[in-house]
């Protein structure tokens, strides 16, 4: 079977009786899953029969991939680039800026997830934080907070700079009036001291 034998769109109550068969066959906790149907998208046949699922969780403009279930796991190498597909459209449409998954299966991590570091770790929702190990993550955009902080750092760094070259340019026209003040010193000690040699020896001007 090809693509466009299969549809991809969100689940609705509609779809709860499908997806609990296909909860139950994978030992997922069926009663919290079915009061989360909406962050389910589904995969379905070109007659209608539900294929597959799989959820997206957002939590603190995060999103986490769970619960990806196949009615025949032969079609998942089908069903899972459609699905990421419709995972990732409504992530962007809801402006996250990093996804999770526990999802254990390569495809994951051919399709740009990878293990995090420690510093992406770090913004994990708590809400996520009682498994600590397993992670793929695929950041999509800054984080707008980091973002902002880092422009008011700029900001003020570049207020910073400027301060420093305005004190460097006051104390440039300060020292370059003290050169001005002692050259006009001496010029007129210079002056003095001629006019005292004139007034002394009147015969100066005769030679």
């Amino acid at each position: 079977m090809i693509a466009s034998n299969y549809r991809v769109r969100r689940a609705t109550l509609d779809d709860i009786g499908p997806l609990t068969a296909l909860w139950k066959s994978m030992n997922f906790p069926v009663e919290e899953l079915a009061r989360r149907v909406t962050e389910f998208q589904v995969a379905e046949s070109a007659d209608g029969q539900l294929l597959g699922a799989a959820a997206l969780q957002i939590a603190d403009r995060q999103g986490l991939i769970h619960s990806e279930a196949f009615g025949d796991f032969a079609l998942a190498e089908h069903l899972r680039p459609l699905l990421w597909d419709r995972l990732l459209a409504v992530a962007t449409n809801h402006g996250l800026h990093r996804v999770w998954t526990r999802e254990a299966a390569p495809f994951w991590g051919r399709c740009g997830l990878h293990q995090p570091d420690a510093a992406a770790v770090e913004k994990l929702p708590a809400a996520w934080r009682s498994h600590s190990a397993g992670w793929l993550t695929l950041k999509l955009r800054e984080d707008v907070e980091a973002v902002l902080v880092a422009d008011k750092e700029f900001a003020l760094f570049m207020q910073s700079e400027k301060q420093r070259t305005n004190r460097a340019f006051q104390q440039a026209r300060i020292i370059k009036n003290i050169a001005t003040l002692i050259a006009v010193v001496v010029f007129i000690l210079v002056l003095a001291g001629a006019f005292w040699m004139i007034m002394k020896n009147p015969n100066l001007l005769r030679r």
